[in-house]
């Protein structure tokens, strides 16, 4: 489809497919973002909801295909 006019008038004009796309897309990432950095809610005391897991780094998820990321742990934190 192709999209035109005012932009005001755009968002209407995106196809609905893209929009199914894009909430698949950002639900997957958020869930596989609170399995890498939560503890399960199952194995949390009742006064500690959110806990982080012992081994996460906030920020840090394991993607990195460029290598940017500095082997040293203080030079992460600082790149933070």
């Amino acid at each position: 489809s192709q999209i035109s006019g005012p932009a005001i008038t755009h968002i209407p004009q995106v196809p609905e497919g893209f929009w199914a796309l894009l909430l698949l897309s950002i639900g997957a990432t958020e869930q596989f973002r609170a399995e890498k950095g939560w503890v399960d809610p199952s194995e949390t005391p009742i006064d500690a909801p959110g806990m982080l897991k012992a081994d996460y780094t906030p920020g840090d998820l394991g993607f990195d295909p460029l290598g940017l990321k500095p082997e040293d742990p203080e030079e992460f934190r600082e790149m933070q």
